[in-house]
């Protein structure tokens, strides 16, 4: 078993209220959780008016194969974001049995 993980802190400018901070992030979760067949959340910046720091997680038999989906939506989220990736980061753990 493989679990890839993805992390992306995304720097939102002009938001005004945390309320918009959380539609913004639910559209995009949403839409990548529904598109890629993923796990997705919210995992910091929980009270930033400036950043949204999103986190998807993927189990399937094969490194590869986790890390193009998760690429894809980097990919994704680079094109549609309203705003600036600033960090991100895809990393793969292979899981055996004992």
């Amino acid at each position: 078993m493989v679990v890839s993980v993805f992390q992306s802190i995304i720097e939102v400018p002009g938001l005004q209220s945390i309320k918009e901070k959380r539609r913004i992030l639910k559209s995009l979760k949403d839409t990548i959780i529904n598109k890629y067949k993923i796990s997705a959340a919210e995992v910091g910046s929980h009270d930033s008016l400036r950043f949204i720091h999103i986190g998807a997680a993927l189990v399937s038999n094969s490194k590869k194969y986790g890390e193009s989906v998760l690429q894809k939506v980097f990919n994704y989220i680079e094109e549609n974001s309203p705003g600036r990736i600033i960090d991100w980061s895809i990393f793969s753990e292979n899981y055996t049995d004992h």
